[in-house]
Parts: structure tokens; sequence; C-alpha cells
């Protein structure tokens, strides 16, 4: 069952975090996942929202997604990430309809 990887950032120091994103596919791409979001203009349609921009990963599976979340690739450029924005990241279990 798929996995996603949601988070959503407010940059703190632009440039540092685009030295990071310039790396990111890079890594991302060792991993059997897929971006399927990384908007920086989503619609808040209720509440508050302070944040920059949202990036929605998936994955095949959870080991999948905890293997590209704690490589040593992707922890070396992920100190851009959190020097450059202030995120709040989770991993999700996708909907499984029960018969």
């Amino acid at each position: 069952m798929s996995v996603y990887i949601i988070a959503q950032l407010k940059f703190k120091k632009r440039e540092v975090y685009d030295g990071y994103q310039a790396r990111f596919l890079g890594v991302f791409e060792k991993f059997n996942g897929k971006v399927l979001v990384a908007d920086e203009n989503p619609v808040v349609l209720e509440g508050e929202w302070p944040r920059d921009k949202v990036v929605l990963l998936e994955f095949p599976d959870k080991d999948s997604a905890q293997q590209f979340h704690e490589s040593p690739e992707y922890q070396a450029i992920a100190v851009d990430r959190k020097a450059g924005a202030d995120g709040i990241v989770l991993m999700l279990q996708g909907f499984s309809k029960q018969r």
C-alpha cells in the first residue's frame, strides 16, 4: 500500500533552501518514489496556513519512504532544508478500502 510524505514549509533563508532543492531530485530518484506536489501557491480553503510551500511524495510502501528519509544521501542535503525552512514533515499511510 502506498505511503506518502508530506512537508509543509516556511522559508527562513530562501537561498539555503534553494541549494537543497537543487540537489533534491538527484537523491530522490534513487528511492522509487514520485513527487506528486511541490506547490508554493496552495489555495487555502479553510483556516489559517502560515506556510510557504507544500510537498507531497509517494512511495510504494513504508520501508521505501523510511529508506529515503533516513538515507545518508538525503540526510546530507536535509541540513540545508532545515537551515533554510521551518518544516512539518509527516509520513501518511494510504487509504485502503475495506470490503
